[in-house]
């Protein structure tokens, strides 16, 4: 079980790393745009990795539409981060000829903008290491994104394929909750949504009700440390 944060923004990503078993940093040109905006990509992109390390995955997205430029901006970004770098593809005609390409050269590959099963299919047979299916956006088109997990997860485990699902635009944790449950082996949200997980009130005043009893016993502000009367 993989939990990625969805963002570009330093702050954001130390927070992650520190509060969360963060596994690893996700990007596309929007979150890039709307989280960071920097002046440099590739200069803040290595900021990132010095943050996160190279224990955890780093997945950043081309931008070209044609298969032939895609590649090159691979290369660059293998060239600029090294081999652990993931290249986020997305899964159009041009962009399956690349995660083909890429795969044949040994590069880490992240298919991207999934929306349905055959893509995700295409995705598999080309190799690619992950495939990053848009939750929400499945949703509002009126397809089940947790029927494409079941089928797609059945096939991975049906043939033995390395390949790892990863959940990505997500709206609620409930969408979030559902993916794991569908067999989805990782995925990625922002850090506000990782921290709406933790807003329950009954978790929240039971919580505080633990800390009222001790502090009937032994004073304000007693802890562990200080346990006596």
């Amino acid at each position: 079980m993989e939990i990625l944060v969805d963002t570009f923004n330093l702050d954001d990503i130390r927070y992650a790393c520190d509060y969360y078993p963060l596994s690893g940093v996700t990007c596309n040109p929007s979150i890039v745009k709307n989280s960071a905006n920097p002046d440099d990509f590739f200069a803040h992109l290595k900021k990132v990795r010095e943050i996160i390390g190279h224990e955890r995955t780093l997945h950043a997205q081309v931008i070209a539409l044609d298969s032939e430029t895609q590649i090159k901006e691979a290369h660059e970004m293998v060239r600029q981060m090294g081999e652990d770098i993931y290249v986020k593809v997305p899964v159009t005609q041009e962009g399956l000829r690349t995660i083909t390409h890429l795969k044949k050269e040994g590069i880490n590959v992240t298919a991207t903008a999934v929306y349905d099963t055959m893509q995700a299919y295409y995705a598999l047979a080309s190799g690619a290491d992950y495939i990053a299916a848009y939750i929400n956006r499945m949703y509002n088109m009126g397809a089940d994104p947790n029927q494409l997990f079941l089928d797609v997860q059945g096939k991975i485990e049906q043939e033995g394929l390395p390949t790892k699902l990863l959940a990505a635009g997500f709206h609620s944790v409930g969408q979030l909750k559902d993916c794991f449950a569908c067999g989805c082996e990782a995925a990625t949200a922002p850090l506000d949504l990782l921290k709406a997980s933790f807003n329950n009130l009954n978790v929240i005043n039971h919580v505080a009700s633990f800390k009222k009893d001790w502090e009937s016993m032994y004073g304000e502000g007693a802890t562990l440390l200080n346990a006596r009367k």
